[in-house]
C-alpha cells in the first residue's frame, strides 16, 4: 500500500531571486514495510527532494501527497506526525543523554509543556533497544561513537512513531562496518515495523543489497524506480553513472576502472581466484582475449604461465612486465 505519493513534482532551489529547478514531473509512491534508496551523481537533487518530501522547502510545482492529502495543508504538527526526518547535520546538546535526544522524538506526541508519560518512556526505551543502544540509555551523546551516534538519531526517529522516515546520507562519515549495520538495522526496521523508510545514500553496493527498491535519479532523466536487480538487467545503472573513467559491471554490482590496455593475455582457471587475477591484470594494463600469445592458468594455489609457477600476483605481475 502506498503511503506517500507525490504528482508531477518539480523541486529546485533559489538563487539570485530565480527558482532553479533540478528535476521536474516526478511520479514517485513509497509504499509501507519498505526501504527505499535514493542513489544518483551529485547535483541531481537527492537532498532537495528528501527535503520537499519532508516539507522543509517548497515544491516548484505538483505535490507531495500522505494519504491522499497534500502535505502543504498540513500544519507542522500535523506533519511532524506523519514524517520524522533524519539530517545529516551533527546534533550537539550540551550535556544531553541518549535517552534525552531520543525523548526529543516524542515531543509532538507530549503536551505542551513536553513532559513525558508513560507510553512515550516506553516507546523510547522500545526504540532503544531495537537500534541496540539500552546500554547507553543515560550516556552523554558527545560521548557515542559515529555509529552510535547515528543509531540514536535513528532511534529518535523511530520514537517520533511516523508512519514515514525520510534520512539524508545516514552512512556518511561512518567506517564500513558502521556502514554494514545501519543498513542492515534499516532493512530490518522497515519490515519488522511496516514504516516507509527512504534514504539517500552514495552507498552503491549497499543499497543494491539492502534496499528493497531503489530510486535512481539522473541529472538530465528524472528518477527510475525498481527492484535493484531489475535496475541492473535493463542498464539503468550504467546510464545514471555513465562515464569514460568507469563502467558498471553488471556481473558483480561494482563499479570498474576503465584501464588503458595495451597487452593482452589468456586467463583460465579456478573462478574465485580468477576474479581477483583479472581485477589486478586490468590494473597493471592487460586486457583479457581468448586468443592472445601469454596463456595462464589459475589454480587453487598458485599461477601458472609457459610451465613457470608463481606463488603471488605480484610475482606474477613482475614476471609479465618481463616479456613485455
Amino acid at each position: 500500500m502506498s503511503i506517500l505519493t507525490t504528482h508531477q513534482l518539480s523541486i529546485g532551489y533559489s538563487k539570485n531571486r530565480k527558482t532553479v529547478p533540478v528535476q521536474t514531473s516526478l511520479d514517485l509512491e513509497l509504499k509501507a514495510g519498505e526501504l527505499v534508496c535514493l542513489i544518483g551523481p551529485n547535483g541531481s537533487g537527492k537532498s532537495t527532494l528528501l527535503r520537499t518530501m519532508g516539507g522543509l522547502q517548497q515544491s516548484i510545482a505538483g505535490l507531495v501527497s500522505i494519504d491522499g492529502q497534500d502535505i502543504a495543508s498540513f500544519t507542522h504538527l500535523e506533519r511532524a506526525m506523519q514524517i520524522a526526518l533524519v539530517l545529516t547535520e551533527r546534533v550537539e546538546v550540551e550535556n544531553a543523554t541518549v535517552y534525552q535526544i531520543v525523548a526529543l522524538g516524542r515531543h509532538p506526541h507530549n503536551n505542551w509543556w513536553g513532559s513525558m508519560d508513560e507510553d512515550s518512556d516506553g516507546l523510547v526505551r522500545k526504540a532503544l533497544k531495537m537500534v541496540h543502544l539500552e546500554h547507553k540509555i543515560d550516556s552523554p551523546l558527545n560521548e557515542l561513537s559515529d555509529g552510535e551516534r547515528q543509531r540514536a538519531m535513528i532511534a529518535k526517529a523511530l520514537a517520533q512513531d511516523t508512519p514515514i522516515i525520510l534520512l539524508d546520507e545516514p552512512t556518511a562519515h561512518l567506517d564500513l562496518p558502521n556502514r554494514v549495520e545501519i543498513m542492515l538495522l534499516l532493512h530490518k526496521l522497515a519490515h519488522e515495523t511496516q514504516k516507509s523508510i527512504l534514504l539517500s545514500t552514495h552507498e552503491l553496493d549497499l543499497a543494491l543489497q539492502a534496499a528493497d527498491r531503489i530510486w535512481l535519479m539522473s541529472v538530465d532523466q528524472g528518477v527510475v524506480c525498481g527492484v535493484p536487480e531489475d535496475l541492473v538487467f535493463n542498464g539503468s545503472f550504467n546510464r545514471a553513472f555513465q562515464s569514460k573513467a568507469f563502467v558498471f559491471n553488471a556481473a558483480n554490482g561494482n563499479f570498474s576502472m576503465n584501464y588503458p590496455m595495451s597487452k593482452s593475455v589468456s586467463v583460465f582457471g579456478d573462478k574465485t581466484r580468477m576474479y581477483w587475477t583479472l581485477r589486478a591484470l586490468a590494473r597493471a594494463g592487460f586486457s583479457v582475449e581468448q586468443d592472445a600469445g601469454v596463456i595462464i592458468e589459475v589454480t587453487e594455489k598458485d599461477w601458472r604461465m609457459q610451465a613457470e609457477s608463481y606463488q603471488s600476483i605480484e610475482d606474477l605481475l613482475a614476471a609479465l612486465n618481463l616479456k613485455y
